[in-house]
C-alpha cells in the first residue's frame, strides 16, 4: 500500500482546529491502518505560530524545505485576511503540483489569492463567501454545502466541515469502515453528505425574540408531521395569519413555509440514518404523507433520493 504524504501548512492566526481536526482524522487513519498516512506541518520558516486563540502550534519544518505532498491542506482563520505574499507565492508555486489540494474554512481565500480556484467550485466559511466571490469572480462560489470537491481540488465550509471532509478523503483512501472508525472514535457523524447545509434549520433561522414565536419554532421541530400551515401555527402564536407570517420571517429570517421545510427535512436525514424504519413510514412521520412528496424534496435541497441517501449516509449494521 502506497503511503500518502499530508502536509499541513501553518501561520500565525491560524484557526487551531482547522488544523487539528484533519490531522485527528488523519492520525486516526494511520492508526487504523498503518503505513496509510505521514503528517507534516511546516511554516514559511520552520518558526512556531501562534493561534488565533493563543495556542503556540511547533511546525515540523519550514515550507520552502518540505517535499512535494500527496494532499496539501490549507486551513483558515485570521492570518488568511491579510496574506503574506511569500505565502501566497509558496502555494502559488506548489499548490499545483499536489495530488490532492484541501481547504478548510478561510484556507480558501489564500487559495483563491494563489488562483488555485480559478475557473472551478468552492466554498467557505458561511460568513466569507460573499466575499471569495466578489473578489474572485472567476470562481463560482457555493455558499451552502458544507464542503466542495472540483476534481482534485476540495475545498469545505467553517472549522468543523473540515473534519467531515477529512473523513470523506480517508474513506476514498481507506474505504468506509476505517472512516467509521475513525468518526466514531472522534465521536462525530461521517454521515453528514457535501451537500448538507452549512446550518441546519434551528441554525440557519435566529431564535425569535419574542416568546409566542419561539414556542412556535420548538413546536415545528418537536411535530413535524403535524398540521404546519400558517393558519395552524397563526392559531398557536395567537396572531393572524398574515401578522404571523409577517413577523415569523422578520425575527428568524425565514417564512414559517421554508423553516417547516428544513425542519421536516432534518427530521426525515436522522431517521433515515439512524433507523431501519421504511421510507414510506418515515415519509408520515416527518410530515411530507407520501414517499414521493419527501423523494421530491431530498432531490431537490440534497440532491439525492432518500433511498440513495440512506444507502451512503447510514452506518454500517453494527453501530456507530
Amino acid at each position: 500500500m502506497a503511503q500518502r504524504t499530508v502536509l499541513v501548512v501553518l501561520f500565525d492566526d491560524v484557526q487551531s482546529l482547522d488544523v487539528t481536526g484533519p490531522v485527528e482524522v488523519f492520525a486516526g487513519a494511520e492508526a487504523c491502518v498503518p503505513g496509510a498516512y505521514t503528517i507534516r506541518t511546516a511554516s514559511l520558516d520552520g518558526g512556531p505560530v501562534r493561534t488565533s486563540s493563543g495556542l503556540t502550534l511547533v511546525p515540523d519544518g519550514a515550507l520552502t524545505d518540505a517535499e512535494q505532498p500527496d494532499l496539501l491542506l490549507v486551513p483558515g482563520g485570521r492570518g488568511t485576511r491579510a496574506a503574506d505574499p511569500r505565502l501566497v507565492g509558496w502555494l502559488r508555486g506548489r499548490g499545483p503540483r499536489a495530488r490532492r489540494l484541501v481547504s478548510v474554512c478561510t484556507g480558501a481565500l489564500l487559495l483563491a489569492e494563489a488562483g488555485l480556484l480559478d475557473g472551478r467550485r468552492a466554498t467557505t466559511h458561511w460568513a466569507y463567501c460573499e466575499k471569495l466571490a466578489r473578489d474572485h469572480p472567476e470562481i463560482e462560489v457555493e455558499s451552502d454545502p458544507i464542503y466542495v470537491r472540483d476534481a482534485h481540488v476540495c475545498t469545505s465550509a467553517g472549522v468543523t466541515a473540515g473534519i467531515d471532509l477529512a473523513l470523506a478523503l480517508v474513506e476514498e483512501d481507506l474505504g468506509r469502515e476505517v472512516a467509521l472508525t475513525v468518526a466514531r472514535h472522534l465521536v462525530v457523524f461521517l454521515r453528514r453528505p457535501g451537500n448538507q447545509a452549512q446550518f441546519s434549520a434551528q441554525l440557519a433561522a435566529q431564535t425569535a425574540a419574542r416568546e409566542p414565536l419561539r414556542d412556535v419554532q420548538q413546536w415545528i421541530t418537536e411535530n413535524p408531521r403535524g398540521d404546519l400551515s400558517v393558519e395552524a401555527l397563526a392559531g398557536r402564536a395567537r396572531l393572524s395569519p398574515r401578522h404571523f407570517a409577517r413577523a415569523f420571517r422578520a425575527e428568524t429570517g425565514l417564512t414559517p413555509g421554508r423553516y417547516v421545510d428544513r425542519v421536516r427535512l432534518e427530521h426525515a436525514r436522522r431517521l433515515l440514518e439512524d433507523t431501519g424504519d421504511g421510507v414510506e413510514e418515515i415519509s408520515r412521520a416527518s410530515g411530507y404523507g407520501t414517499p414521493e412528496a419527501m423523494r421530491r424534496a431530498f432531490v431537490r435541497a440534497l440532491g439525492t433520493a432518500p433511498a440513495e441517501y440512506r444507502r451512503r449516509f447510514r452506518p454500517a449494521r453494527g453501530g456507530r
